[in-house]
């Protein structure tokens, strides 16, 4: 098997790395960048301090700071305006996934125009497109070191994934001081973004020996290291080595595959405004059970990785562990059910043969190990609502 990887051509790695920016858009011959961020990062100082040190540097940006939650076609607009207006050689994703996500499709729209739906899979985006620099603020998506961006369809709400090296970040910007700030449930549900990456990378039916090194060192980081990030924001090693597990986790599923969890997680947030990281969150355990029998062998190697099984415990013992591990680890870190979080019943129910549509059209279920058909997934949507 010829395995084709894509990854940033430059990662800046460390507790301040923020403060380089400047200095890493001018070594790429950038001068007019357009800062996509959101207002929350605005209000801290963040985004302005982000100005200034680009100024200095000598380069010219230029603040978009109208990012929305799960971005939508309709919110790529004024984006597209922006860059054409300020003449922008260039972009940053200055935030968690959404603006970076919004970032990626700018990159694209600001050089090629059309509309998203156009570049929605199973299309494969080669470019051209505006040079993107991703600096991640949460660590979760790995969106800085992935050739993937989802954007809402506002016409009919679909998430529509979106694939290619146009979406590729040339650079990296991975500060983890930037992340302790974040309250508890936003690292909690970042922080399960980033084991399910890792996790359907490694399981993916398009795994391959580079992917797989690196789903299991990110698995490994993350059952350590979670928990604690959870209970103390204010543990800046845990906070450290979550930042690099998710974007170790990110280069994995980018030059492998996501599968059946995000699949069946995009729909979730379609249609009711869950976070992507809690979506995933509510499915992984679940999700887990109905595909281990499939790959016992690959799933006993995450059990393993994540410590709760052994090289003495055959296949079908740890992927059995790991089911009830995933289990633990959501009851542990409060992830709610659609239920508890106030999805009403009824539209749920209503809806599931819809997700369920959307999500094999997705195409990532046919990376699962076992490939589920309409009547499976939608027993599964059935089987998580309470």
């Amino acid at each position: 098997m010829i395995a084709h990887l894509a990854l940033p051509r430059i990662l800046r790695l460390g507790g301040g790395a923020v403060r380089e920016i400047g200095d890493v858009v001018a070594s790429l011959g950038l001068t007019r960048p357009l800062v996509v961020t959101d207002s929350f990062l605005v209000g801290t100082g963040a985004a302005e301090r982000m100005i200034k040190d680009l100024t200095a540097a000598g380069v010219s940006p230029r603040l978009f700071a109208d990012t929305v939650a799960d971005p939508t076609t309709d919110s790529l607009a004024a984006g597209v305006l922006a860059i054409r207006e300020h003449g922008s050689d260039s972009v940053i994703g200055f935030g968690g996934g959404s603006p970076m996500d919004t970032a990626k499709a700018l990159g694209l729209l600001g050089r090629q125009g059309g509309q998203m739906r156009d570049y929605k899979a199973p299309r494969a985006n080669s470019g051209p497109a505006l040079p993107v620099i991703a600096v991640p603020t949460t660590a979760g998506s790995g969106s800085e070191a992935t050739q993937f961006t989802v954007i809402s369809d506002s016409s009919g709400g679909e998430k529509m994934l979106c694939v290619g090296p146009a979406f590729l970040p040339v650079a990296a910007v991975i500060d983890y001081e930037l992340t302790v700030s974040m309250p508890p449930r936003l690292t909690s549900d970042t922080g399960v973004d980033a084991l399910t990456h890792a996790i359907e990378a490694y399981v993916s039916t398009k795994a391959n020996p580079f992917s797989d090194n690196l789903a299991l060192v990110a698995i490994g980081t993350i059952g350590r290291v979670l928990r604690r990030a959870y209970a103390d924001g204010d543990d800046l090693e845990a906070r450290e080595q979550m930042m690099l597990a998710a974007t170790t986790a990110g280069m994995a599923f980018s030059n492998s595959s996501v599968a059946l969890v995000h699949g069946m997680s995009r729909p979730i947030g379609a249609h009711f405004g869950v976070a992507h990281g809690l979506s995933n969150a509510m499915l992984l355990p679940a999700v887990t059970a109905f595909s281990v029998r499939a790959a016992p062998a690959r799933y006993g190697d995450c059990a393993r990785a994540l410590g709760v099984a052994t090289g003495l415990d055959d296949n079908a013992t740890a992927a059995g562990n790991l089911v009830s591990a995933l289990t633990e680890l959501c009851r542990d870190l409060r992830v709610p059910t659609p239920a508890t979080y106030g999805i009403d019943s009824d539209r749920w129910h209503e809806l599931i043969p819809v997700m369920a549509e959307q999500a094999l059209a997705s195409g990532s279920p046919a990376n699962n190990p076992r490939v589920p058909a309409d009547t499976e997934i939608r027993g599964l949507y059935e089987q998580i609502y309470s």
